[in-house]
C-alpha cells in the first residue's frame, strides 16, 4: 500500500462573494488547483504558506498542531476557503504549513464530503452508498 493522492480546487472564499455581488469578473477569483496527500490521521486541511499568501486569505487564529514525531508547534490558521474535489465541495479554513511543503488532506474534509480512501488502490472518492451527495450523519 502507498501513499494517496487527491486532486483539489482551492479558492478564495471572499472573492467567490464578491464575484456572485458582481464586484468582480468571475475570472479573477484567486484559485489553484493542487494535489496533496490524504491524511487520514491528520484533522484539517494544511496548505503551504506561499499558495495560502497566493490565495490571498487572512490568518485568523492561532492552533498548536503535533506531528506524527509528536513535536509540537503553534501554526497560523487562515481562511476562509472553497475546497473542491470531484463534484464535491466545502468551505473552511486551513491550517498555514511552511512555505513549498506538500498539502494535506485531513478527517474534517474527508467526512465533510463524505469521502472515503483506498489505500490498497491509492484513491479518494465518494462512498458507495452516496455516489451523488454526501449522506451526513445526523445523531
Amino acid at each position: 500500500m502507498g501513499e494517496v493522492r487527491g486532486s483539489f480546487i482551492i479558492q478564495n472564499e471572499a472573492d467567490i462573494i464578491m464575484a456572485e455581488a458582481g464586484y468582480i469578473a468571475r475570472d479573477k477569483i484567486r484559485q489553484v488547483e493542487t494535489s496533496g496527500l490524504v491524511d487520514t490521521g491528520a484533522v484539517m486541511l494544511m496548505l503551504p504558506q506561499d499558495m495560502v499568501e497566493m490565495l490571498g486569505l487572512p490568518v485568523w487564529r492561532k492552533v498548536i498542531v503535533t506531528y506524527a514525531d509528536e513535536r509540537k508547534e503553534a501554526r497560523d490558521v487562515a481562511g476562509r476557503i472553497r475546497i473542491g474535489l470531484g463534484d464535491r465541495f466545502m468551505f473552511t479554513d486551513c491550517i498555514v504549513g511552511p512555505p513549498l511543503c506538500e498539502p494535506l488532506i485531513g478527517q474534517i474534509i474527508l467526512e465533510a464530503l463524505d469521502l472515503i480512501v483506498d489505500p490498497g488502490k491509492q484513491t479518494i472518492g465518494p462512498r458507495p452508498e452516496s455516489p451523488y451527495l454526501p449522506l451526513l450523519k445526523m445523531k
